[in-house]
């Protein structure tokens, strides 16, 4: 099957860091640039709705980070946080003389909208983040304030992948007779569970996800042992390792100037980016799905997003300003679950923007 929808094109642009594949809507050259950046185990192929029907004031760039759909696969050096994927969205805006743009970022990439908003904001005009990744990482962190666990990183990082689904995404894996397969994790927590998507659409999504490059340097991970429950910390290589809270943490927004709007857009039954997360170890070890949880006083839930709600909180103090747009019964992808009312609460935000 065709994975571009009518009127979506794809083209590879060199930039200084890598080679890059990005979506465009045919024949929209003009208009304030809005650049999409997809989240983990995904691409480019997830933001086609949106890009399509954005108004004709605006022009729409998707990016695939690299290791993801046709970007070149380069290794991630994992401590450096999210940087080496922040850093080429950005080689992707100087190659494309892009100096100020409307940034969206879903999940995962909701912490690489916010590393470049927290290292370089003049190039920001908004910054909307959809279920974002915590300021504090994925994992191993408790309360608010991002307090790290004991050791910092315990149970984050590649340690925490599924290995089976890991095996399923290297070996291209589309059936969906496991509950680990991707198409069973598109279903059951990508989107809110009971949401059934287009079967076109179901199969462009898959194919998304199957795009990730899978090993050390790419998905998930290197990861190491500890004798802490649950035996896992974050290696140094790896996508899920960029996340861990001991490279990953952009909790001081307040202090960036000039400070852009950002807009904060979340599913209210999103079960990966949740104080209550079925990704999350800690809050697995509690429910009894993850054997020998040491209790809350040790590894309590990572309150995911309370934490952001904080960390943005802080950055209204400071003089900035953010709205938290909530779409309700909706799971971790709105922008595919309910396309209309996510494009809405998206356009109403950024057009609201004024220099």
């Amino acid at each position: 099957m065709d994975l571009l929808l009518p009127g979506i094109t794809t083209r590879r642009v060199p930039t200084e860091r890598l080679t890059v594949n990005v979506l465009e809507v045919e024949h929209r050259t003009d208009g304030e640039p809005v650049v999409f950046v997809h989240g983990n185990v995904s691409s480019s192929l997830f933001w086609q709705y949106a890009m399509r029907d954005l108004p004709a004031t605006f022009r729409p760039i998707a990016v695939d980070l690299r290791g993801f759909g046709d970007t070149d696969q380069l290794p991630v050096d994992a401590t450096r946080g999210l940087r080496d994927f922040s850093d080429d969205v950005l080689g992707l805006l100087a190659a494309l003389e892009l100096d100020r743009v409307h940034l969206v970022g879903w999940s995962m990439g909701g912490g690489v909208v916010l590393h470049i908003l927290r290292e370089h904001p003049a190039v920001v005009r908004t910054a909307t983040l959809v279920n974002p990744v915590s300021p504090y990482g994925f994992g191993g962190t408790k309360g608010v304030d991002g307090t790290h666990l004991d050791p910092p990183g315990l149970g984050s990082g590649a340690g925490s992948a599924n290995g089976e689904f890991v095996q399923r995404l290297a070996t291209g894996d589309r059936t969906a007779d496991a509950a680990v397969s991707p198409r069973s994790v598109l279903l059951s927590s990508y989107v809110k569970s009971g949401f059934t998507p287009e079967p076109d659409d179901a199969d462009r999504w898959v194919s998304s996800m199957l795009s990730t490059r899978t090993g050390d340097d790419n998905y998930p991970g290197t990861a190491e042992v500890t004798p802490e429950w649950p035996g896992a910390l974050p290696g140094t290589r790896g996508v899920l390792n960029t996340m861990a809270p001991t490279f990953f943490r952009v909790d001081d927004l307040d202090v960036i100037e000039p400070k852009p709007p950002i807009y904060w857009i979340r599913g209210d039954s999103d079960v990966i980016v949740s104080d209550t997360s079925l990704f999350d170890l800690a809050y697995l070890g509690k429910i009894g799905a993850v054997p020998g949880w040491p209790g809350d006083e040790v590894a309590p839930p990572q309150p995911m997003v309370s934490q952001t709600r904080h960390v943005l909180d802080r950055y209204v103090l400071a003089g900035g300003r953010y709205e938290e747009l909530v779409i309700s019964d909706t799971g971790h992808a709105p922008h595919i679950e309910k396309p209309k009312e996510f494009l809405a609460t998206l356009v109403e935000s950024i057009t609201e923007y004024t220099d």
